[in-house]
């Protein structure tokens, strides 16, 4: 589906220009905003609320970014189109990093799959209206590894089917990704775009709002997992997604092409455990010590949808081939056991773990 881009490079005459990152408060975002200030960038970022706002102002200076006058913010919903003709204009480029990410599971699949889809046509209809260049868009593993194949090795190359019976953030984020390369290929009129796909996203938080990934590490260190589900999953530091998000913005050969960012094999929720124990003594005296067994986790999931995720993850061990990145932008990526480790930090320095 992905298809190579009209342009052969980027344009020296817009690298003074604006770059906006859409959902700039959260995780990812609000440390993709601080490093494109640190790289000298004048930013937009556009947030849901005047909250977010203080948020992210707070979140880019705890990364030692002085915006200066170089940081703007934008109240804009992927939901609406209110806001994102004034965020987009006059772009060089933008980051589509934001997407819907409810509490819980949704009760119905299309709660979650229409925002995020249509949210994403919504950033790329604006992009293309203002002649951005490029659109680097976060996506996820989920859109590449959910269905599963004999061998369970993944790369750029694979797709997950909407069709399957995945959860419906699963469904979302493949459902969006794929509106978004439909868009380029028919209604682009020379917007290029570049998709960013990261397995779990960890590394040190800018503020006290926890991610999903980041979140297993506080529910360890609270004691609130006394045993852990025998899953494995991908680790990739915030600060290198955000590093892989600059280097798709302007690379020549980002244009039409589709980025895994992994660090490393799969690492289990017991190895997540031990590693935090190792690192952080005493402060992790209540992370779990063995795994629970399968069918346990099955049983449980009878009743608890948040575990019924997981089943269909019980042992298995994917492998991601992550080569594309390191080999055709030159990214590196942090150790996993760092990014753990670091996130971990993070949350105890920001008074998160309870007491």
């Amino acid at each position: 589906m992905p298809t190579t881009g009209s342009s052969s490079g980027t344009d020296s005459r817009r690298l003074d220009d604006p770059v906006l990152v859409t959902g700039g408060s959260g995780h990812v975002g609000s440390h993709l905003v601080s490093r494109l200030l640190l790289d000298g960038h004048r930013v937009r970022a556009t947030v849901r609320s005047p909250a977010s706002e203080t948020s992210l102002r707070e979140a880019v200076a705890a990364a030692g970014a002085d915006p200066g006058d170089r940081l703007d913010v934008f109240h804009a919903d992927l939901s609406a189109d209110d806001g994102w003709a004034a965020a987009t204009a006059g772009c060089a480029y933008v980051h589509h990093v934001a997407s819907p990410l409810p509490a819980g599971q949704p009760e119905h699949d299309d709660e979650l799959i229409v925002p995020a889809r249509d949210g994403t046509l919504r950033v790329l209809r604006a992009a293309r209206d203002a002649g951005v260049a490029r659109v680097v868009m976060t996506s996820s593993f989920t859109a590449v590894g959910y269905s599963r194949k004999a061998s369970d090795e993944y790369d750029e190359s694979d797709w997950t089917d909407p069709a399957d019976d995945n959860m419906a953030y699963t469904k979302a984020k493949t459902l969006a990704e794929r509106a978004a390369w439909d868009f380029v290929r028919t209604e682009a009129d020379g917007l290029e775009l570049a998709v960013i796909n990261p397995t779990g996203i960890f590394g040190p938080l800018l503020g006290p709002h926890l991610s999903v990934s980041t979140m297993l590490v506080k529910t360890m260190l609270d004691g609130d997992m006394p045993v852990a589900p025998r899953v494995y999953f991908g680790v990739v530091d915030v600060r290198d997604v955000a590093d892989l998000h600059v280097r798709a913005m302007t690379h020549p050969a980002a244009a039409g092409e589709r980025f895994l960012a992994s660090s490393g094999e799969m690492i289990s929720f017991l190895d997540t455990a031990r590693i935090l124990s190792d690192h952080l003594g005493e402060i992790a005296a209540k992370v779990p010590k063995q795994e629970l067994a399968d069918e346990q986790v099955r049983a449980a999931a009878e009743t608890n949808p948040e575990l019924r995720a997981l089943v269909d993850q019980l042992g298995r061990i994917p492998v991601v081939h992550a080569d594309k990145a390191r080999d055709v932008l030159g990214w590196r990526p942090r150790d996993p056991e760092a990014a753990i480790v670091d996130t971990a930090h993070s949350i105890v320095r920001l008074g998160l773990v309870a007491s």
